[in-house]
């Protein structure tokens, strides 16, 4: 919402790609998004939307399939969703499809190192008392592909930025609580790979906790769980839009920087 305010213009019509049930919606104003469409592929989720001021639609559909006309929203925005599409570049090319020349899309989604310290418990603690591991928590994108994967969409002028934000648990097992428990309930987390094992071993369960506490414990005893968001935002192109100078084009080199207290 942040990022939204922060363009100086009003969205007549806007898309909320994976709105679950409404979060970015209570924090955009009538000012500036004058009505919103949220698109989610849980229903129920849809149902139980929060209330908000901006005049809202929601319409069941995958992220992957949005069911909408070429050039039709001026805002498209996407909070920690796009990490459950199974194909990403085909969503990015979705949401570009929807967008108006001179649209803007903005996103997050969790990054490559969210949960380093439980994957890593978990994988050393398998290898250890099983002789090998399969994958406990649903796999992420790295940054370094994020901007490749948004020009390849057909985006311009874009800007890729990250966040972390650690959140301190008693140990392993009050973690996987609540992202079994709490995250399931409200955000929808769980793993989604079709690979993963349908149960851990109690006595790896054990070591995985030990090896959590030993390897990331905090002095105070709890342990810390990372969560990396990705920030994004691309345009899709228009005449209007600024472009860079040409190659060759500029008349001051930046070497005359050095002199500059000499010439003021």
């Amino acid at each position: 919402a942040d990022r939204v305010f922060d363009i100086t213009r009003t969205f007549p019509l806007a898309l909320d790609v994976g709105s679950g049930r409404g979060y970015i919606a209570q924090h955009l104003t009538k000012d500036t998004v004058e009505k919103l469409i949220q698109v989610d592929i849980a229903e129920n989720a849809l149902k139980n939307a929060v209330e908000s001021e901006i005049p809202v639609v929601s319409v069941v559909a995958d992220e992957e399939f949005l069911p909408f006309k070429e050039d039709a929203f001026d805002l498209v925005v996407s909070s920690l969703s796009l990490h459950w599409v199974n194909d990403l570049p085909r969503a990015f090319r979705e949401i570009h499809q929807v967008l108006k020349p001179d649209g803007v899309f903005i996103g997050a989604m969790f990054g490559g190192d969210t949960l380093y310290e439980l994957r890593c418990s978990l994988q050393l603690a398998e290898l250890e008392r099983e002789g090998g591991f399969s994958p406990h928590v649903s796999p992420f994108t790295a940054v370094s592909d994020l901007g490749h994967l948004l020009s390849r969409a057909g985006f311009n002028t874009l800007t890729v930025d990250t966040d972390e934000i650690q959140v301190n648990y008693p140990g392993l097992f009050e973690v996987m609580e609540d992202l079994q428990g709490k995250y399931i309930l409200c955000m929808g987390e769980s793993n989604c790979a079709w690979n993963r094992k349908p149960l851990l071993h109690r006595e790896t369960m054990l070591a995985a906790a030990a090896i959590y506490q030993e390897m990331y414990g905090n002095s105070d005893g709890s342990v810390p769980a990372t969560f990396q968001i990705y920030y994004m935002i691309g345009w899709k192109f228009h005449e209007t839009q600024a472009r860079p100078a040409q190659r060759g084009s500029a008349t001051v080199s930046f070497r005359d920087l050095a002199k500059i207290d000499g010439l003021l």
